[in-house]
């Protein structure tokens, strides 16, 4: 009865550690596909003098992406944030590029743009794709910080805590590239 109870035992243990193994594995997979999908999107943005920019060829800078509309009032409240943080950071290699969302009229974006003499592209997104290709961007603000190897840092949605956002900056541009 004692060895009955031995292999009972030993049978428990083996699919417990096979449970735990599959657990593993599967929590491995998941953890591997979200780092994956971390990675910044191949897109080219098209600024409003129709100047193309591969996000790819900012490979080594750090990059905010910033989704927004004009008929977004915290958009709004939030691009001279955005601009002064440009102004800031970009002799250390930040990189900035405002994505107008697929409502947004263009005239509108134009206007505001150069009322406002953003200094860093602002691109249309009439197709949506762009908001696509970042995951399905249907929220205003939000904004990607992109690593100097491409991967994405952090994604924000609504108005950065800017105070927040400067760290995350100064760490990410005093990273090896």
């Amino acid at each position: 009865m004692s060895l009955q109870s031995s292999s009972s035992r030993s049978g428990k243990w083996k699919l417990a550690a096979l449970a735990v193994a599959v657990i593993a594995v599967v929590a491995g997979s998941a953890w591997f596909e979200s780092t994956a999908r971390s990675a910044a999107p191949a897109v080219v943005f098209t600024s409003l003098t129709g100047q193309k920019i591969p996000l790819s060829a900012l490979r080594g800078k750090v990059v905010l992406v910033n989704f927004w509309a004009t008929s977004c009032n915290i958009c709004v409240h939030e691009m001279p944030q955005m601009v002064r943080t440009y102004n800031q950071f970009r002799p250390r290699g930040l990189e900035v590029v405002a994505v107008a969302m697929s409502y947004d009229p263009p005239n509108y974006v134009l206007n505001y743009a150069q009322t406002r003499k953003l200094p860093f592209p602002v691109s249309l997104d009439p197709q949506d794709e762009l908001a696509q290709a970042f995951g399905g961007v249907n929220a205003t603000p939000t904004t990607f910080l992109i690593g100097k190897d491409g991967n994405i840092i952090k994604r924000f949605q609504g108005e950065p805590e800017f105070g927040a956002l400067d760290q995350l900056l100064e760490h990410a541009l005093a990273a090896a590239g």
